[in-house]
């Protein structure tokens, strides 16, 4: 008889389990060999999605008509469950395009850094939300999400930082998968950019780049303390000079082999035994 199972998604707080978050995932789903990441092409703004053994997380969502859906169909389908949203800091580019995903899917868990907002569009997502009962997490360094040998750790930003900047309060996840360790970055400036590399040994395999390429990020320092093998930057038609020549330059002095959602379109990269397959879908 067919029937469902359960996966376990383990959001740890500091060294004190908080929350075990129940994720449902269909028999029928077929099987998840290896773990992927897409990013996905959705404009000018942020969206990934992270595929681990069925577990479905997505990062961010872009703006408000950016396709947002559009890019999840051609990956999942008709499934219309999400396990985990992460959400990098309440931006437009970053979370618009989430109203219509959580009117329309299921979502098991929102997590946030503490950065909040006045906007608008902001507003009606919390309060979509708090209508569908679904759970929203505030997240700070140190924390962590696991899920059989897999582990996002939370780098950025600490527990009640007094950052203003609110693209400095974008939630920083590490994520270490088969042997492969990916950063996602938000839109981090070269401040946290230094903090990082002061706390952390990174020499990362793969590196959303943070803001779009923007002239406030991706500082040379930064780029060669992290080395990313694979180098990621979600772009779309812009006018504000994004990626920039010297984020451009910076990352192809390292060797770093650069992909953009505005030339690549859709990217998806399969992470197997140590390996990065990547594949591009104009």
């Amino acid at each position: 008889m067919e029937q469902d199972r359960f996966k376990f998604l383990r959001i740890s707080l500091g060294v004190v389990i908080l929350l075990d978050i129940i994720v449902w995932v269909s028999i029928l789903l077929p099987p998840q060999l290896n773990n992927e990441i897409y990013f996905l092409d959705i404009g000018q703004g942020d969206s990934s999605l992270v595929l681990i053994d069925g577990v479905k997380i997505l990062i961010d969502g872009g703006p408000m008509g950016g396709g947002l859906q559009d890019n999840l169909d051609r990956v999942l389908g008709d499934d219309r469950y999400i396990d985990l949203i992460a959400i990098s800091h309440p931006q437009l580019d970053h979370f618009g395009g989430l109203i219509g995903v959580v009117k329309n899917y299921k979502v098991g868990a929102v997590i946030t850094s503490d950065a909040d907002s006045n906007n608008s569009a902001w507003q009606e997502f919390k309060y979509i939300l708090k209508e569908k009962e679904i759970p929203k997490i505030i997240l700070s360094q140190g924390d962590t999400i696991s899920y059989l040998e897999n582990k996002f750790i939370i780098l950025s930003p600490e527990k009640g930082s007094w950052v203003k900047d609110i693209n400095d309060k974008s939630l920083v996840m590490l994520l270490e998968s088969e042997g492969i360790k990916s950063l996602f970055t938000g839109d981090i400036a070269r401040e946290t950019e230094k903090r990082l590399i002061s706390l952390y040994d990174l020499n990362i395999d793969i590196l959303k780049v943070a803001h779009h390429g923007s002239k406030y990020s991706s500082d040379n320092l930064f780029i060669n303390e992290a080395t990313p093998a694979i180098s990621i930057i979600e772009v779309g038609k812009n006018s504000y000079g994004h990626p920039t020549n010297r984020v451009l330059n910076g990352l192809a002095n390292i060797g770093s082999k650069i992909y953009r959602t505005d030339k690549d379109g859709l990217i998806k990269l399969i992470i197997d035994d140590s390996k990065i397959r990547v594949y591009i879908q104009k």
